[in-house]
């Protein structure tokens, strides 16, 4: 896209002047010039991601702040006008940024160039499980894709790829070799893990988290999926009586004692286990949607897998 495009390319009106009063105040988004390249990335951990690939050229805006649930986050006008002036906009997809897809699709109808990732990495489909689990939307595709860090490798090499076609001005050499390197970095990490959940036993490679997320990890790593206690893909559905007992069992007849629950929300239902097991089992926390601050034990994509795999390991072969 040339300057001249973006420079016909404007937002709504509406949106336009709220911006524009935004910018008058100040504010760090309208720092620079309507001519600079400008990424748009709706989550945190795929914002992480863009940017060791996009280094310094072009600006990266992330949308999602750190420790925000991806599945109920919502833009401003002034973030919704963003979007819409972006040159390219990359997207998790698949369902998951269910607040902000309509300003996605807003924003590829006034001419930005989006990139939806979690469609393009082979995605998996929930599952039913046979064991007392029960996946409230068995068949439908799976938009946790990052907890496989083969398939955010790949991911890499197809946001490098959108980044060298759709953004103007860029050094191609430079992104390549920004991809290459964090390719390795993945790479590494893949290796890592796989040696740190050698550890556990086969027996004890069952999962039983706050919500269905960890899909992708389990198909990679060879984990068993007893069942989630929100019986959905997403947080913003809620476990039934009956979920919660066919939990239980499951739970019972796996001998699994350990529930994994993302820091980010609420424990309350995955202590209601802990209740009906008489306090036999342990809540242990893992970053699973959103990234924290920097400094905050998971303030990029590679220190959550590490923070969460060092979790899991410690979880499943504790007494």
């Amino acid at each position: 896209m040339t300057a001249r495009t973006r420079a016909a390319r404007r937002p709504h009106t509406l949106l336009l002047v709220l911006l524009t009063l935004v910018c008058a105040g100040g504010a760090t988004a309208c720092a620079n010039g309507d001519d600079r390249p400008r990424v748009v990335v709706t989550t945190n951990i795929l914002g992480d991601i863009t940017r060791e690939v996009v280094g310094g050229e072009a600006e990266v805006t992330v949308l999602m702040k750190p420790n925000a649930d991806p599945h109920s986050f919502g833009l401003s006008a002034v973030q919704a006008a963003e979007l819409e002036r972006a040159d390219l906009v990359v997207f998790n997809g698949l369902g998951l940024e269910e607040n902000v897809l309509r300003h996605v699709a807003a924003a590829r109808e006034s001419g930005a160039a989006t990139f939806e990732v979690g469609k393009a990495v082979d995605p998996l489909t929930f599952q039913a499980h046979d064991d007392g689990g029960r996946e409230g939307e068995a068949g439908q595709p799976d938009p946790h894709f990052w907890t496989d860090p083969d398939r955010v490798r790949e991911a890499v090499g197809m946001i490098a790829d959108r980044v060298v076609e759709h953004v103007d001005g860029v050094d191609e050499k430079a992104i390549r070799d920004n991809a290459a390197r964090y390719e390795e970095h993945l790479a590494g990490l893949t290796t890592w893990m796989e040696k740190s959940f050698d550890g556990i036993p086969r027996q004890r490679r069952a999962l039983m988290t706050n919500h269905h997320v960890f899909g992708y990890l389990a198909d990679r790593f060879d984990f068993r999926v007893i069942g989630a206690v929100i019986p959905s893909g997403t947080t913003l559905a809620s476990p039934s009586s009956s979920d919660l007992r066919s939990l239980t069992l499951a739970m019972r007849k796996a001998g699994v004692h350990t529930v994994f629950a993302d820091s980010s929300q609420p424990k309350r239902l995955a202590e209601v286990l802990r209740t009906e097991l008489g306090g036999q089992v342990r809540v242990i926390e893992l970053y699973s949607e959103s990234l924290t601050e920097k400094g905050k034990g998971a303030g990029t994509y590679l220190q959550m897998m590490r923070a969460n795999t060092t979790a899991m390991t410690d979880g499943l072969t504790g007494d």
